[in-house]
């Protein structure tokens, strides 16, 4: 990320908050999803796939 990121997301109307709640989100889901790819979690088989019908 560099500034130059920011300034597009705010050039797209998004202010401060809007883009601190959407990092804190991204970061939790990359974080979580860490964490059960080295516990060896099993995905949910009722979730299909994207792009699957």
């Amino acid at each position: 990320m560099t500034e130059d990121d920011i300034n597009t997301l705010r050039d797209l109307d998004l202010d401060d908050v809007a883009i601190h709640d959407a990092t804190q989100v991204i970061s939790y889901f990359n974080y979580i999803n860490r964490i059960a790819d080295a516990l060896g979690v099993e995905r949910e088989t009722w979730i299909q796939p994207w792009g699957e019908d």
